[in-house]
């Protein structure tokens, strides 16, 4: 089977789980290379640099929450989705502010998951030839995939960068959590969830000037010129 979307690293102790993942995301053009472990995901995901990994919260060795704060205090950018058995609200939004790009409650559809990464690597590798968006003391190069404050470089994981980008291309627009689910998730349902809000808040906090990112009551969110 030919790769044409490059690797992905799947890290995932529940052997079925694994097998229907790799099975999928083979059929659908990525190379998948999986680990049964924590420690050997984290050193394969050092040592192999896909364009995407999958991480189970609960793994033997180093959970996937340390897995993936180890990879970001190192720098490591790897776009991530996080899976897990647990549905406790603040297993998601602690596994989102320690830098995963996204989150996927167990059993998961393997299509869904197959769409995630799409959508996922898509947007990490997608960039504007030369756009340079600047608002107030914010500048972001969508071309190198680089965010300054006062020239100072500022470090944001894949759909914070992407969310940081829609909202700065239209200055003062409002936008629904909708509209923002389907511009950069690209995905029309995510009820339940707070993924928005909590991607907006950790972009507030990595930018500074929390200010400068309005919430609009009931409506959604704008940046504001």
């Amino acid at each position: 089977m030919t790769v044409e979307r490059g690797l992905v690293v799947v890290v995932e102790d529940e052997h079925a789980i694994a097998d229907v993942a790799r099975l999928y995301l083979a059929e659908a053009g990525f190379g998948v290379h999986l680990a049964r472990d924590g420690d050997s995901g984290l050193a394969d995901i050092r040592r192999l640099r896909p364009v995407a990994a999958v991480v189970d919260i609960g793994l033997p060795g180093i959970d996937g929450i340390e897995l993936v704060s180890r990879l970001r205090r190192e720098n490591d950018w790897t776009p991530v989705i996080f899976s897990t058995a647990r549905d406790a609200e603040v297993d998601r939004l602690l596994g989102l502010e320690l830098g995963a790009d996204d989150y996927l409650a167990k059993p998961a559809s393997p299509r869904e998951l197959v769409a995630r990464v799409k959508a996922l690597v898509r947007r990490s590798q997608v960039s504007a030839a030369t756009e340079v968006l600047r608002v107030g003391e914010w500048e972001v190069d969508a071309a190198r995939r680089t965010v300054r404050v006062e020239g100072r470089p500022v470090e944001l994981t894949a759909t914070e960068f992407d969310l940081l980008v829609q909202l700065m291309r239209r200055p003062g627009q409002v936008f629904s959590r909708s509209q923002l689910l389907a511009e950069v998730w690209g995905i029309a349902d995510y009820s339940g969830t707070r993924t928005v809000d909590t991607h907006i808040a950790q972009v507030r906090a990595k930018m500074g000037s929390p200010d400068r990112i309005r919430t609009i009551r009931s409506v959604g969110y704008a940046v504001q010129a």
